[in-house]
């Protein structure tokens, strides 16, 4: 019976640390967009934003990326979609947004992607979801209809929605990938080490795309202005490397393996709270009550979808295991 007890003891220990880690990681996330829009605002191109981040993430894990450099041999094809899709797509897409619309709504919308995985699994590989899971992408559709205001002929940008949308569709790509490569047993690689070379993958992309010979480096000498409160722009660019990329996603993994993947996705979902009510304390991005309100129903319907436990024989339904994975670890990039 001691035995028991001690056994019971550590494992709740264990799942504490491991919500701990969660909600670390969901902070952490949530505050990128903050940091970045007013750097963003005060003169870097958007794409110069997330190259900063990225490279800057890159640097830092760069020894991890030494210790496991032998997935670059067993699994080039992950590393590629990681640091593609989930790293330099989903977080240019997602600064892009935030140039033309609130953090609140750009993270909303990019947490369409559980619904988008499941319209996949379901119209492309023409298999069968769960009802919940079916509840919970007509849930966020829907909400998302009353954060952007359709009643009114879409409130906000439309190219920056559309460029939200884009985030949510680059996820949907790593959530497919993921779904075909990750459950492995014995020789699945270590997490951190994908995170490490995805990292270095999407710095090298977005070097090519985002040119960063030709930044305003000067802007990083200066003050950026969070509400009208001056902050100065490298203390916030510290922010998003150090906190907003390997803080978060080192904690969201860590927490994963601690946690089972439905709840360390739920807790995920945090991340749109925790960005929509620092935009609003720190940026002051006021959102109407109705866009509240579907706020709610877009995490509702995504909390719905990711609990869904898909059934694993052949022919049964299927529901967003891949998201489930990909925020868990993220703490969903951009």
């Amino acid at each position: 019976m001691p035995v028991h007890t001690s056994g019971s003891i550590q494992g709740g220990r264990g799942k504490g640390a491991g919500l701990s880690l969660a909600l670390v990681s969901a902070l952490a996330f949530g505050g990128s967009g903050v940091a970045a829009k007013p750097l963003i605002e005060a003169g870097l191109d958007p794409l110069h934003v997330v190259w900063l981040r990225v490279t800057g993430a890159a640097l830092v894990m760069l020894p991890l990326a030494v210790r496991h450099r032998a997935l670059l041999r067993r699994r080039p094809v992950l590393l590629a979609g990681f640091g593609l899709l989930a790293v330099a797509g989903v977080q240019a897409f997602y600064f892009a947004a935030l140039s033309r619309i609130p953090v609140g709504v750009a993270l909303l919308i990019e947490y369409l992607a559980p619904a988008l995985v499941l319209g996949w699994v379901r119209f492309v590989q023409r298999r069968p979801v769960t009802r919940a899971a079916a509840l919970g992408v007509v849930l966020a559709v829907g909400g998302l209809a009353c954060v952007v205001e359709v009643w009114s002929g879409l409130s906000f940008d439309a190219l920056g929605l559309l460029l939200a949308l884009g985030a949510a569709c680059c996820q949907v790509g790593y959530f497919v990938l993921s779904d075909q490569g990750s459950d492995s047993g014995a020789d699945t690689p270590d997490p951190l080490g994908v995170i490490a070379y995805g990292l270095l993958v999407g710095a090298a992309m977005l070097t090519v795309v985002a040119r960063p010979w030709g930044m305003d480096w000067s802007v990083l000498a200066h003050t950026a202005r969070m509400d009208g409160t001056p902050v100065a722009a490298w203390l916030l660019l510290a922010w998003i490397v150090l906190l907003a990329t390997v803080v978060a996603y080192v904690t969201g993994v860590l927490s994963v393996r601690r946690l089972s993947p439905q709840v360390a996705g739920v807790v995920a979902c945090l991340e749109a709270v925790i960005a929509t009510v620092l935009a609003w304390v720190l940026l002051g991005e006021h959102l109407s009550a109705p866009q509240i309100v579907g706020g709610a129903v877009v995490l509702v319907g995504a909390f719905i979808a990711q609990s869904s436990t898909p059934a694993k024989g052949p022919g049964e339904p299927v529901a967003a295991d891949g998201a489930e994975r990909e925020l868990s670890a993220r703490g969903t990039a951009a």
